[in-house]
């Protein structure tokens, strides 16, 4: 199995899913965000308002190399967003280990998100759920080519949280 890099759009639900994963695969879990706040020593939205976004990126990338350490071990990885979309993120991935879409409609993604999701991802705030909905498909449009690149894609939209976690183990059986 080794390293598992769940890849998707801000709040489809790879931290979620990801950690539930992990306790299905009896392994680790990580999320990159959360070791990129680590590494720097501020929120990825401080991160982003008082360095910028390839201050971020670079960041984010040494975080991702940082995860070859791991390799061998096996590791739940939720990755940012943005992630798959910068540099080689997404060929790297698929080399170290294997990328795993979680795909999510943007309606349904606005429907999950409680406030604080919304307050935490600085390019969601102070939007209507409209303008949120318009931003979200264009921005999910853009990135589709990136993710797409992953090696098992998960449908979300139509199954509970248990079952995407299900299919997941199964694809990977399969393997």
């Amino acid at each position: 199995m080794a390293l598992l890099f769940l890849v998707g759009y801000a709040g489809s639900g790879k931290s979620s899913l990801g950690r539930r994963l992990a306790r299905r695969l009896d392994c680790k879990f990580v999320d990159t965000d959360k070791l990129v706040e680590q590494r720097v020593g501020a929120s990825v939205a401080d991160i982003f308002y008082y360095e910028g976004e390839e201050y971020f990126r670079r960041s984010e990338r040494e975080t991702l190399e940082s995860l070859t350490s791991m390799e061998g071990e096996d590791v739940v990885v939720a990755t940012g967003g943005g992630m798959p979309t910068w540099s080689d993120n997404m060929a790297w991935m698929n080399e170290h280990g294997t990328a795993i879409y979680v795909r999510r409609s943007c309606e349904q993604i606005i429907a999950r998100l409680t406030e604080y999701g919304r307050e935490k991802r600085p390019m969601f705030r102070g939007k209507s759920d409209e303008e949120l909905r318009m931003f979200m498909r264009q921005q999910m449009a853009e990135r589709e080519k990136f993710y797409a690149q992953a090696t098992i894609r998960v449908d979300c939209d139509a199954m509970s949280d248990d079952a995407a976690v299900e299919y997941i183990a199964n694809e990977l059986k399969s393997r």
